[in-house]
């Protein structure tokens, strides 16, 4: 079954603009989310990165609605008096009803304002809004789902408070309720069935039944249209949440998922087709000069560098400056996540590099949380020999250096024989011996719980990559989140993916995917598959993704085998990339976070709130999608030269150098300006337009919009794929 393309993600350049500004005075929105000032998973990253361009955007009349917990409070928020009115109206009743209601400022970029619900302080109601929402929606919730629960009372108090919020304005103000996941949900449920005048817009990241379904060994892409979604999830016993989930998709006026390939899974799961797609970005912070973040990148590598010959020592029998360092970073599910066909393509390419007698050596990260009770002793011992060795060594330096400099003030040169002293060598050769290791370095940085059904370490045992000599593949298995406090290795997450050569996340079930986008944003290449949101998002606004260093893994339509052979050929070609080519790549790759900044991404969060707002107040505002003709789209070109990848530009690419002499033809600032040209048209050069009203149809001024903006594009090749694929339409208005 094809993916179908969605106006929102077809084109960059698809949204119409707007003649007359939204008046956002008298419009206010509330953000709604269980991560709100709460990391639990990726919705906290969109809202902590999304906060800045939606506080410029509403100013004093952007919210955000989470839960309130004790420990997150104290690090994230600054609890203030409410400016506005009505909400400390709303506040000061509800906390004389028996609610507790905080008001404060989150303390991340842009300040936003922030409620925060105490649901455990209302527990008492449970039993009776349980009772309500059966009564009200057929949905049973068990006593034992915790979390099923606390979805309850947190749906319960925002409603009450949005209710109250209306009830309390002098001048009613249209509302606009934006709701992020199932755990929201329940809120936006009862404010359809309180039929409050709540334009309401409902986002999932990823849904329920198919986060279940992909952890088993089913083929879930190719077979959605066939699962029995009620029996699917009973039989997981997760039928209550499926409910709540399914409930607020179609009660709310504006339905969004953050990729296209979470469409297609949303419209079988969930029987709605979404209105539109919001992709998720990221703010980026772009450099003045080119040269600036690839020096970023040499000095996070030595940090790597630095740990690597601590956990190696005793087996540091391979060349630093010939090693590259690859990761894998997330939430440990291990099929999900593509750990599973990661490291048995990481065994094939040890035995090709092996086999071939190549140099270059690849140490792999598997940075993936998991249950560990301490650091393991070998690991930590390696970093104090280190840390030794390079005491002795600067020990030794100054007293050479003493010795040198008393020898040269009196005008004679130093006598070589003399320079070291009996108790020099004897302090050397300690260090030396103290580096002797007779055991392999270990795969995992810590004492694993579970250490003999861990399914990566036991993976790890049948393939053999023991971290040998031979080995021209080595493994290191973090199980814990980065820290720049760690005695281990000090470096937060931001530091070591900038230190590394390669993200690689073939993952089987991703919605999104941040981890990618985010090496992207900091010009580390990576591989994704075309089962992740953003690695369909690279294919269509890309045409030859691996040419800007975004490799995309066929997960879809390729066997398990199929997939691990190609993922293996992605990672061999990369390391016979020579230095020269890498940098060049990296320079492509850093030149797409225009691509996946918020400034420009925010704009399809815009659309969807202008939608709600047009269904929910249909005599106050008025919404037309874009025209298909608008929304044709338009992929970026191949770079003015091919991409630096051996097996598959070898022809004019960077000639692959060993010795990695200045013998090529290449002008960096030329290839960057070709490149500029080529991945930034009119479209994204330009500041993000605000909404306007749009003009009537066959006016003049709608037909000079469409001309003028029809002039200014310029033409761009696309795939074959692009002139025949359909554009779907908006599904039918839901008020």
């Amino acid at each position: 079954m094809p993916l179908a393309r969605s106006v929102s993600v077809t084109s960059l350049t698809g949204l119409e603009d707007w003649e007359d500004e939204i008046d956002l005075e008298n419009a206010v929105l509330f953000e709604v989310a269980w991560e709100v000032a709460n990391k639990v998973g990726g919705i906290y990253t969109v809202l902590q990165t999304k906060a800045k361009i939606t506080s410029d955007e509403w100013g004093e009349n952007y919210f955000l609605l989470g839960p309130y917990l004790e420990q997150n409070v104290r690090t994230q928020v600054e609890l203030i008096d409410p400016p506005h009115p009505a909400v400390r109206r709303t506040i000061d009743s509800m906390n004389a009803k028996g609610c507790k209601v905080y008001f404060g400022r989150w303390l991340i970029e842009g300040g936003p304002y922030v409620v925060l619900l105490d649901v455990g302080a209302t527990a008492w109601s449970l039993d009776r809004w349980k009772t309500e929402l059966w009564d009200s929606c057929t949905i049973g919730v068990p006593w034992y789902d915790r979390e099923a629960n606390d979805a309850v009372l947190f749906g319960f108090l925002t409603a009450w408070f949005l209710g109250e919020f209306v009830a309390q304005c002098e001048e009613k103000p249209f509302v606009i309720g934006h709701f992020h996941e199932w755990l929201a949900g329940v809120g936006l449920i009862l404010c359809r069935v309180r039929k409050l005048p709540v334009a309401t817009i409902f986002t999932t990241h990823a849904t329920l039944l198919g986060r279940y379904l992909c952890a088993g060994s089913v083929d879930f892409y190719n077979n959605l249209h066939a699962f029995n979604v009620d029996k699917e999830a009973g039989d997981r016993q997760i039928y209550h949440r499926y409910c709540m989930e399914r409930a607020a998709v179609h009660c709310t006026h504006v339905f969004t998922t953050v990729s296209q390939i979470t469409a297609v899974e949303a419209e079988h799961l969930l029987k709605r087709k979404p209105d539109l797609v919001t992709p998720n970005g990221l703010n980026v912070k772009k450099f003045s000069a080119m040269h600036e973040f690839q020096n970023l990148h040499a000095q996070s590598k030595a940090h790597i560098q630095e740990f690597v010959r601590g956990h190696f020592y005793g087996h540091l029998d391979f060349n630093l400056d010939k090693t590259l360092f690859f990761f894998i970073a997330g939430r440990y599910e291990f099929s999900n996540k593509g750990a599973d066909i990661f490291l048995e393509a990481l065994a094939r390419l040890n035995y090709l590099l092996r086999v071939n007698g190549s140099q270059v050596t690849v140490v792999t990260f598997f940075i993936m949380p998991a249950r560990t009770n301490n650091f393991n002793v070998e690991s930590l011992k390696g970093q104090a020999v280190r840390k030794q060795l390079w005491d002795t060594a600067n020990a030794v330096k100054e007293k050479f250096g003493k010795k040198l400099y008393d020898s040269l003030l009196v005008g004679n040169l130093p006598d070589m024989n003399k320079m070291l002293d009996k108790e020099d060598f004897t302090m050397m050769k300690r260090a030396i011996f103290a580096t002797q290791r007779h055991s392999f370095p270990p795969v995992c940085t810590h004492n694993m719980l579970d250490d003999s059904t861990d399914p990566v370490l036991n993976t790890i045992r049948r393939l053999g990559l023991f971290n040998s000599s031979a080995d021209r593949v080595k493994v290191i298995f973090h199980p814990e989140f980065l820290s720049s406090t760690s005695p281990l290795l000090p470096v937060d997450y931001e530091e070591f993916v900038r230190g590394c050569h390669l993200g690689v996340f073939p993952s089987y079930y991703e919605p999104w995917g941040y981890t990618p986008a985010e090496c992207t944003v900091m010009g580390i290449p990576s591989i994704s598959t075309n089962l992740s949101g953003f690695g369909c998002f690279m294919e269509e606004h890309i045409a030859d993704p691996s040419a800007y260093g975004i490799y995309i893994l066929d997960r879809r339509f390729r066997a398990l085998d199929d997939s691990c052979t190609q993922l293996t050929s992605f990672l061999y070609s990369f390391c016979q990339q020579s230095r020269r080519q890498r940098i060049i790549q990296r320079n492509r790759t850093e030149r797409l976070s225009d691509l996946l900044d918020w400034k420009y991404l925010g704009r399809y969060y815009m659309s969807a709130r202008h939608m709600a707002l047009a269904k929910a107040f249909p005599d106050n505002f008025t919404y037309e999608p874009p025209e298909e003709t608008a929304a044709q789209g338009f992929r970026y070109p191949r770079p003015a030269s091919v991409p630096p990848s051996p097996s598959i530009s070898r022809h004019s690419s960077p000639h692959h150098s060993e010795t990695e002499e200045d013998d090529e033809r290449y002008d960096e600032e030329e290839e960057a300006e070709k490149d500029r040209r080529n991945i930034k048209p009119p479209a994204m050069t330009g500041p993000v337009p605000e909404w306007r009203k749009p003009p009537k149809k066959g006016s003049s001024e709608a037909s000079t919009s469409s001309n003028a903006s029809n002039a200014s594009t310029p033409t761009m090749p696309s795939s074959p794929s692009d002139s025949s694929s359909p554009t779907t339409s908006i599904i039918e208005e839901r008020n």
